[in-house]
């Protein structure tokens, strides 16, 4: 007897509610559509909830008089993952039993009682560690880019052995304890951490020295110690070996699978290794005089290697955010990205970075959105602790209106790195697109407390108080973010837009004069003057500085259909149009 549809009760779970009966699965009292076969694997997951169902069992089930593929199954569990919104890497309702099969684990509320899902083998359970920065102990300070450089790789590659049961906090995170003063104990609590890494390079030479330990965060009790002494060409080896010792001392399964696909991960040219981590320490600095060395270093690497994928990915992803972060010209930009990402992907099409690489490339530039999701969840799929990838999954998503999974997939990258501001910024940012303002405000503030030099968090805060008529908080924010952002445009067309809304037509039209002064001497993107225009109500003028702005591809026109700024030109058929020839593929598009 088929089990599944012998059911005819109520199941609820977080925000769900199963009715076995009608067979429909609602949220919030809306249907949430699902094909017969998908609403069946997840019955029967709901009726077993707790439990290990092996996936004999569940195709069984579901297809009770028919031979079907594993892969039809897999489709199914990827459909309601992502009506769930829940990730691959994220274990609130459906995990993934190596080998076996699945197990819901959320509480199921049944027939009015609270039943709760107890893990029934040790391999559910979760383990979180911290990989401390490496301690640069040469007296050559100019080895500080190899320490940082090892961290970020160690943490990459402990965090691709086993996803569903290591959680790795992100770099930005660890990175706040350089040089600490605090005891292994502070910090494990505050990062919420069971082990942390503990390591240290010395360079005679080239001759590099590197001692790494394994530390219950507890009771600081050291499980195990080694050293090795390196040669720059071995520094690779060096990674995939403390990977795999750290994973087996904490009794996690190595999957030859992951291994494997560290070992392609990086080029066996030492020099061009070393150029990559060069690139990488300044591409952290995130100004424009250091993303152009980034870009050099990642250049000089890929001369040396072809097929160093990394490295492409990191000249693609510089390209990439300089309209943004640097007002760079788009077309230009768009071009060297797609290159540089192409490359990527063709050396090794398996490798995270490259194919959000990729992604970015799709949403920034080609206005493509759902390749652009498409790749940022294949990157998710082979990397689940890439954090931007998560980032920017949920920046897509939320571009398409679908803000549920947007929320969701920001949280991952949260919960993989928590102090790295940008990730709190941009929280705000896809809640004030949603319209929760209260939500939007949180966030703001958390980015700022994070770090209170960064300017985009000053940025959205100022917009979400500019929504709410808090004039004076709004005008604050946004002075604070103009003096950090280095003369960003986005903060000299906010500040004109939010003079126009309020009618003070003198200050807004001075900083339209600053921008064409500015204009002179660099490039200034249309899209920044087509909001000023909005904001003092000329519609005509907004509009032609928008079609200026589709003429060079400005990237900021992905804003026009989800930025409530519009809202005042989104009934004049001008708006419409341009949307459309944009080709935004938003909700019912």
């Amino acid at each position: 007897m088929d089990m599944t549809k012998a059911d005819s009760g109520i199941h609820e779970f977080g925000d769900f509610r199963v009715d076995a009966g009608k067979r429909v699965l609602l949220r919030d009292s809306e249907t949430v559509p699902l094909t017969p076969k998908v609403f069946d694997t997840l019955l029967h997951l709901v009726q077993n909830h707790g439990k290990t169902v092996e996936k004999e069992e569940l195709m069984r089930t579901i297809w009770p008089d028919t031979i079907v593929e594993e892969n039809n199954l897999s489709q199914n569990i990827s459909t309601l993952r992502r009506v769930l919104g829940q990730n691959q890497a994220d274990l609130r309702y459906i995990v993934t039993v190596p080998g076996k099969g699945y197990r819901f684990v959320a509480d199921v509320r049944s027939q009015g009682q609270i039943v709760s899902a107890t893990p029934t083998s040790q391999s559910s359970t979760r383990t979180t560690l911290a990989v401390l920065p490496f301690e640069n102990l040469s007296a050559n300070a100019e080895k500080d880019y190899l320490a940082d450089g090892l961290t970020e790789e160690t943490i990459t590659a402990l965090g691709q052995i086993d996803a569903d049961h290591l959680n790795v906090i992100g770099r930005t995170s660890v990175m706040a304890y350089k040089r600490t003063i605090k005891t292994l104990h502070e910090i494990g609590k505050e990062l919420g951490a069971a082990y942390l890494v503990e390591s240290s390079l010395r360079s005679e030479g080239e001759r590099i020295r590197i001692t790494s330990k394994l530390i219950r965060a507890s009771d600081q009790v050291q499980i195990w110690t080694a050293s090795y002494d390196s040669e720059p060409s071995s520094m690779l080896v060096f990674e995939r070996e403390l990977s795999a010792a750290i994973a087996e001392q904490i009794r996690l399964r190595l999957s030859p699978e992951r291994m494997l696909l560290l070992a392609r991960r990086h080029t066996k040219n030492a020099e061009a290794y070393d150029l990559y981590l060069r690139g990488r320490h300044y591409w952290y600095q995130l100004t424009p005089p250091t993303t152009k060395r980034a870009i050099d270093y990642f250049t000089q690497a890929t001369q040396l290697d072809r097929e160093y994928a990394l490295a492409w990915s990191g000249i693609a992803d510089a390209n990439s955010a300089s309209p943004i972060n640097g007002d760079a010209p788009s077309i230009p930009a768009w071009n060297r990205s797609k290159e540089a990402a192409a490359h990527a992907v063709a050396a090794e099409p398996n490798l995270a970075e490259a194919q959000t690489s990729w992604a970015l490339v799709n949403f920034w530039f080609a206005w493509d959105w759902l390749a652009a999701e498409s790749a940022h969840r294949k990157a998710i799929e082979l990397d689940p602790n890439y954090h931007l990838a998560h980032r920017m999954l949920g920046i897509v998503l939320g571009h398409m209106g679908r803000h549920s999974e947007a929320q969701a997939s920001v949280r991952r990258a949260r919960e993989i790195d928590p102090l790295l501001a940008v990730h709190q910024a941009l929280s705000a940012y896809l809640a004030f697109i949603a319209g929760d303002y209260s939500a939007a405000l949180q966030f703001a503030r958390q980015a700022i407390v994070v770090d209170p030099d960064f300017w985009i968090g000053h940025f959205q805060l100022g917009q979400v108080q500019l929504q709410l008529g808090h004039t004076e908080l709004a005008l604050e924010s946004l002075n604070s973010a103009a003096r950090l952002s280095g003369g960003n445009s986005k903060t000299f067309a906010l500040r004109g837009y939010f003079f126009g809304k309020l009618g003070r037509v003198d200050k807004a039209m001075e900083i339209l004069n600053t921008l064409e002064v500015i204009s002179r001497e660099r490039y200034v993107p249309p899209y920044a003057l087509a909001l000023i225009y909005a904001g003092l109500g000329q519609g005509d003028s907004a509009f032609e500085w928008l079609e200026k702005a589709y003429e060079v591809r400005d990237v900021h026109l992905i804003f026009l259909p989800v930025d409530p700024k519009w809202d005042s030109l989104r009934a004049d058929g001008r708006f419409a149009s341009l949307v459309k020839r944009c080709g935004f593929h938003t909700i019912g598009g």
